[in-house]
């Protein structure tokens, strides 16, 4: 499968022809749903799902997330799937395992919603805004570098929890360059310990995996 970084929390994967996309929000720029058979969204929040971008989306296209979310699509034309922890489901080609329940804490008078994560093809994790250990191996993970709700130790923590052969950096947008930068250096710290490649990906960027 090829996967490639878009802006800030979304991600698109192809495989045998086929296109899923993850958590495109509404930090994400370009026609990301060009061509999309699925889409994935891990949570409400707005930089991981764009409602007006889906109701003009074709309405071949499978949507697979949570039920808060799913609530917040009655107007789309796609198909839309409520899914909760332990599911597990095909779409777009891609065997899709669901894992966690909840968002990180964030503001303490923020209720915390709810949020899935998704495990594709038994080879990438892609948590949301969580940082949920699926009790399964975990060959990529798309680990969160920056967040209200992220403190550089406990991005450190889930890594190492973890144990990715390979991690890629999302949720970065709010970085500057010199921000950016620093994500780098921790990364390549971290992969040098775990002797393993972890790494940011620029937007647009694509990487083969399996």
């Amino acid at each position: 499968m090829e996967l490639t970084k878009y802006g800030h929390a979304c991600v698109r994967v192809e495989k045998n022809g086929k296109v899923l996309v993850v958590d495109p929000g509404t930090f994400t720029e370009g026609p990301v749903l060009d061509g999309a058979d699925a889409v994935l969204i891990t949570h409400e929040h707005p930089d991981h799902v764009d409602v007006d971008r889906l109701k003009a989306a074709s309405p071949d296209l499978e949507i697979w997330t949570c039920e808060a979310v799913a609530a917040q699509l009655t107007e789309v034309p796609a198909e839309v799937q409520v899914v909760r922890d332990g599911d597990a489901f095909e779409t777009a080609g891609f065997r899709v395992r669901v894992f966690g329940e909840w968002h990180a804490k964030n503001h303490p008078d923020v209720p915390i919603v709810q949020n899935v994560g998704f495990m594709l093809d038994d080879e990438v994790f892609y948590p949301g805004d969580s940082l949920t250990v699926p009790a399964v191996e975990v060959a990529t993970l798309l680990v969160p570098t920056n967040a209200p709700w992220l403190k550089l130790s406990e991005m450190i923590e889930y890594l190492r929890a973890v144990r990715p052969a390979r991690a890629f950096s999302t949720h970065d947008i709010l970085l500057s360059d010199i921000g950016l930068a620093l994500v780098d250096g921790w990364l390549r710290m971290e992969a040098d310990k775990q002797h393993a490649d972890m790494r940011r990906l620029e937007i647009g960027e694509s990487v083969t995996l399996g």
